[in-house]
């Protein structure tokens, strides 16, 4: 045991972690401690980091390291690992089954050379045991994450079973028929489990900071996941024959047709959560298996109505900020869906909002409720478009307008007659960056001569996730695999994960903005019939920031990582 225990320093000193003076310390050290590893003194004393110190051990026995940033200490969800190794079995010997394959079964181990406890755990399961090596410290928090999220699922899930495994089957039975009664269909989405399965999928929902809640049937499971930072997780579901009641009792709270389930619904409901209202938006869509749902979470509280707040630039908060207190003129936001330009629409409106002016909005859906502001709710069955509320607008002496988006040339022309005719007008469009707007508008159908007269700005905006502050951590990227990139730092940060990011390694998201202003020689570009690429040269010349570039400052000053820019941002 003494020789391992010096292999283990003496790699430390080789990987240039510790000096042999330390080590010496170390073994010193040791003695005092009863029954301690010199690996875990090493840390005592503070010579080498946890992380340090496993991926040193993992190098020296040949067993892969992994960290719960890179994901990869996320259990499978779908292959009962909680009842082949039962928690208290699990924290009491530092360990978390991962992944079973066949007869093999792979487990994050902390002490992997604990001999002992590999031959239990291959007597335990009957598997052969495939060990990797990860830290004490992520490996409890992966534990708790993982059999906390399982033990409460399953509770809900086994309430809503019925009190016997033949009333089960029989519910089970009875609700797999096309033909249900309206009544069986509302009495079985009241029962008190499937009321809480559902309060309980959505009161996690909040919890997580999720934006989307998705449940998908297929032919043998139901598929639960949360969109969370813009990313998708699957979270342990509940069984498939529960998919119609949880189905019902969403569509009975969002007052849809629970009856109807050939064709597409939308809905709506509130809650409420510790002093916070959330709106709650359902939309179903009929599929093979049946009926999948998905709800968006909007939470008024967490709606950043700063500009200052959501990732501009100094110098494109600057030029935002004199568009939006125009008099008059069209302010473009582009970008594709989910990116957050109406919550930039909507910090923009908060900021000039005020008793001297009459602001009205038309929007599709009114996502959030705005003091001081009349909002108008598209409702196309009726023939209240975006076109017929905008000429309604001008007969309500509005000061400012903002329309949710311009889908047609009708609407389009309205706001650009509106922006020459003494209103201030904002909308966002569908293009991939701020040039694009210009030639898309063209396009369809608007004249660049009344185009660029009324155009003030147009700003193409992406989300990017925010890196975790308190476990990013900072390196030295490989300039041969950086290419053309240039940085004007030389460390940044990248994603490891922690307790207070759920071991993602982000949390949150900050806007990346383009912001063109319409000069000179961009109306001249573009009176001339110029394509997108010469406007973009225009804008760059005239020193504004493309997306990428304002990307990578992000990366720079260590909001986010290199990795989640180049997968949201085209290069250029």
């Amino acid at each position: 045991m003494t020789k391992q225990r010096l292999k283990l320093g003496d790699l430390l000193v080789k990987e240039g972690l510790i000096t042999k003076e330390q080590l010496v310390k170390a073994l010193d050290e040791q003695k005092k401690q009863k029954d301690s590893r010199i690996g875990e003194v090493f840390v005592y004393l503070g010579m080498v980091s946890e992380h340090d110190l496993v991926a040193t051990l993992g190098k020296q026995l040949a067993i892969p390291y992994v960290t719960s940033g890179v994901g990869l200490l996320r259990p499978a969800i779908d292959q009962g690992l909680e009842k082949l190794i039962p928690k208290d079995f699990a924290i009491k010997n530092i360990l978390l089954p991962l992944s079973k394959n066949l007869n093999s079964l792979t487990c994050a181990i902390y002490d992997p050379m604990d001999l002992v406890l590999i031959d239990n755990l291959r007597k335990m399961t009957g598997c052969e045991i495939n060990p990797v090596i990860a830290t004490k410290t992520d490996i409890l928090k992966a534990i708790e994450e993982f059999y906390g999220k399982v033990n409460l699922l399953k509770e809900a899930v086994k309430e809503s079973y019925g009190k016997t495994e033949e009333e089960t089957e029989e519910a089970a039975g009875e609700l797999a028929e096309d033909e249900l009664s309206l009544d069986t269909l509302i009495a079985k989405a009241e029962e008190a489990p499937v009321v809480k399965l559902v309060d309980l999928v959505i009161r996690q929902a909040i919890d997580e900071r999720a934006s989307d809640i998705h449940i998908e049937p297929y032919k043998d499971r139901i598929s639960l996941r949360y969109r969370i930072d813009g990313m998708l997780y699957d979270i342990p579901p509940p069984a498939k024959h529960l998919h119609l009641p949880i189905i019902s009792r969403i569509k009975i709270l969002a007052k849809m047709d629970i009856a109807e389930k050939r064709l597409p619904q939308d809905g709506a409901f509130m809650v409420r959560s510790e002093k916070r209202t959330i709106d709650l938006r359902v939309s179903t869509i009929p599929t093979v298996y049946g009926e999948k749902v998905v709800i968006r979470l909007l939470d008024r509280s967490q709606l950043p109505l700063e500009l200052s707040q959501l990732g501009f630039e100094a110098k494109q908060l600057e030029y935002f900020r004199k568009a939006i207190i125009s008099p008059y003129g069209m302010v473009f936001l582009t970008g594709p869906t989910g990116s957050g330009k109406t919550t930039t629409l909507y910090a923009a409106l908060n900021e000039i909002n005020n008793p001297h002016k009459n602001i009205v909005t038309v929007e599709d859906p009114v996502e959030y409720r705005l003091e001081g502001i009349n909002q108008v709710q598209v409702k196309s069955e009726i023939g209240l478009t975006f076109a017929t509320a905008l000429r309604s607008f001008l007969r309500q002496d509005p000061d400012i307008m903002m329309v949710g988006e311009v889908r047609d040339l009708e609407t389009a022309q309205i706001c650009i007659r509106s922006a020459l005719t003494g209103h201030l007008v904002m909308s966002t469009l569908h293009t991939n960056d701020a040039p694009s707007a210009i030639t898309r508008l063209i396009d369809i159908g608007i004249e660049p001569y009344l185009l660029m007269p009324s155009l003030l700005l147009i700003v193409a905006q992406r989300l990017v996730r925010k890196l975790c502050p308190e476990c990013k951590e900072a390196y030295e990227p490989d300039k041969e695999k950086l290419g053309k990139i240039k940085l004007n730092v030389d460390l940044i940060y990248k994603a490891k994960g922690c307790e207070k990011c759920n071991q993602i390694g982000y949390r949150g998201r900050v806007a990346v903005y383009e912001v063109m202003l319409n000069t000179e020689e961009i109306t001249r570009l573009a009176l001339e019939g110029a394509q997108s690429s010469k406007l973009k040269e225009a804008m760059r010349q005239s020193g504004m920031d493309t997306l990428w570039e304002s990307g990578l400052k992000k990366v720079e000053k260590g909001i986010t990582s290199l990795e989640e820019v180049m997968a949201i941002i085209a290069e250029g």
